[in-house]
């Protein structure tokens, strides 16, 4: 067994690509290693193809952690626009939609050639499609069994990512890795993924495929986008969103028809006293919905014949209409996992493990999660920039 690496990195999506292309063309001779057949799988899956792959609103307030701050020093070295600076020198066209997220105008797959281009630019030796084996420390050196061979490297680090989407290949080898070596592991968990709702929602079952946009708060958190109902309970951006911050028995409270000023009903049963409650609520929620949530309240019939009193009652319901998730659609539907190992063990500036010399861990299988569209892509360039310099 030869020496000829100065690190290995293990994973080969978002983060540990750009951490080996890093610290290749820092001058470190780099071995990327991955078992799936090719790289960035999940990146080419992600932002419907196109690959969401930053967000300009990037700011440590996005990101979920138990060390809130941890993520402030490496976020603040490499920003949004330092990586479209990237982008942009290899001529991939982009565009920006709504609440600052970036994409491709063609496909993830430029984005994935760029990083494998940026990994030949530093020489870096990149292997996939083979069993990672056991990783073993001493006199200085990080052994890595993969496939048949074994590798050493005084310098190790963990970009293997977290448990979810399974169906890519995902695991949770990270957090195995960082107990073997002394690390913490604040619990895993799927987040941005679809809440299911139990027996006693059945009604909006019926609503599969219904969106609307809504204000959805669970304790502090608060988000605003679209809401869609499916055959298992709540999906679409506003609900991925504050799955990341909803646990087992809180009330998630909604806000239909977020745009309406308090006393709306009220002023549209004096504006239009023969119209139908169902048809005001039509106006400005799809008519399935409105027919629903109709359902639920017990309101029908003409705005005049209901009392200011009724009307009141509904309009309050309206605007916190609750929803008591009974779980979540798990790590099969969530676009990445929180928790991950404990970023007190780690330097906020190198990546590395405070007791545990060249271990090195970043991106998912990190206890920072970033919220959804393109905040995640954003802490996997900036972690793995930090670590790649550090090595």
């Amino acid at each position: 067994m030869s020496q000829p690496y100065d690190a290995i990195v293990l994973g080969a999506g978002a983060a540990g690509l750009f951490c080996a292309a890093t610290a290749g063309q820092c001058g470190k001779r780099v071995l990327l290693l991955d078992h799936a057949e090719r790289v960035g799988k999940k990146i080419l899956i992600s932002g419907g193809g196109r690959c969401n792959f930053t967000n300009i609103h990037t700011a440590p307030d996005r990101y979920l952690s138990a060390n809130p701050h941890f993520a402030k020093s490496a976020l603040g070295r490499f920003s949004p626009r330092d990586f479209l600076v990237l982008v942009e020198a290899y001529g991939i066209a982009w565009h920006e939609k709504t609440l600052g997220q970036l994409f491709c105008d063609g496909s993830a797959r430029q984005i994935v050639d760029m990083l494998l281009e940026e990994c030949a630019k530093g020489h870096v030796d990149v292997r996939c499609g083979e069993a990672l084996g056991g990783v073993e420390h001493g006199d200085g050196l990080y052994r890595v069994t993969f496939g048949a061979e074994v590798f050493a490297a005084p310098a190790l680090v963990i970009a293997t990512g977290g448990p979810s989407i399974p169906k890519m290949g995902a695991s949770g080898v990270a957090y195995d890795l960082a107990r073997q070596f002394g690390l913490k592991v604040v619990q895993p968990r799927p987040a941005l993924v679809p809440l299911t709702l139990p027996g006693d929602e059945a009604l909006f079952r019926d609503l599969s495929g219904v969106a609307t946009e809504v204000e959805i708060v669970c304790n502090k958190a608060r988000f605003r986008e679209a809401a869609l109902f499916t055959h298992r309970g709540l999906s679409g951006p506003a609900i991925l969103q504050i799955s990341s911050y909803w646990q087992r028995g809180d009330t998630l409270h909604t806000r239909f028809l977020p745009d309406r000023a308090p006393g709306w009903l009220i002023e549209a049963k004096r504006e239009r006293p023969r119209a139908g409650f169902r048809k005001v609520l039509g106006e400005g929620l799809p008519d399935r919905l409105a027919e629903a949530l109709c359902g639920r309240l017990g309101i029908e019939g003409e705005m005049a014949a209901l009392t200011d009193k009724a009307l009141r009652a509904a309009e309050e319901k309206l605007a916190r209409w609750p929803f008591v998730p009974d779980g979540s659609e798990g790590y099969a539907k969530a676009e990445v996992t929180a928790g991950g190992i404990d970023t007190a063990g780690l330097s906020s500036k190198t990546m590395e493990a405070r007791k545990v010399q060249g271990l090195y861990a970043i991106g998912e299988a990190v206890d920072v999660t970033g919220w959804l569209g393109g905040y995640n892509f954003q802490w996997a360039w900036a972690s793995g920039r930090a670590a790649g310099e550090a090595i």
